[in-house]
């Protein structure tokens, strides 16, 4: 193995590690939170939000999916993409950041059993080739 590549670092050693949403690496990366997460915006928030005179925030954005479009059943399912499915699970709980394990738990629950393509294992390998959503990992306070 080259020196350069790194070997993904096993997660589930301490209860500190975890994973959410970078907003510094989406800055970084000329990437918006807002114009990611808005195409998941119910209709009857989707009008709430635009009446506004501003752009909405990426944290009403946020609070809205959290409050109440993550409330529909099919806010996450096995027909989407696995990668999506973690973004929109980040959404759903106002991206606190989560260990593996309990990202696994809880995709594998909304994906109705999903065991394989929500295994901690395929999750990781997952998680560490993001270059769209800005997943990283960092440390639960």
């Amino acid at each position: 193995m080259d020196k350069k590549e790194k070997k993904p670092k096993a997660t589930s050693a301490g209860p500190q590690a975890g994973w959410a949403i970078s907003l510094e690496w989406l800055a970084q990366n000329n990437r918006s939170l807002a114009a990611l997460a808005q195409g998941y915006l119910c209709p009857k928030c989707a009008k709430k939000l635009s009446a506004k005179r501003n752009k909405a925030s990426p944290q009403a954005i946020i609070a809205a999916i959290r409050d109440c479009c993550s409330r529909s059943r099919d806010f996450i399912n096995i027909q989407m993409p696995v990668l999506e499915s973690i973004f929109r699970l980040f959404l759903t709980n106002g991206n606190q950041p989560l260990p593996l394990e309990e990202l696994s738990r809880e995709l594998n629950e909304r994906r109705g059993g999903d065991v394989y393509r929500t295994s901690p294992e395929i999750l990781l390998r997952l998680l560490k080739s993001d270059s769209y959503y800005g997943l990283q990992e960092t440390k639960a306070e």
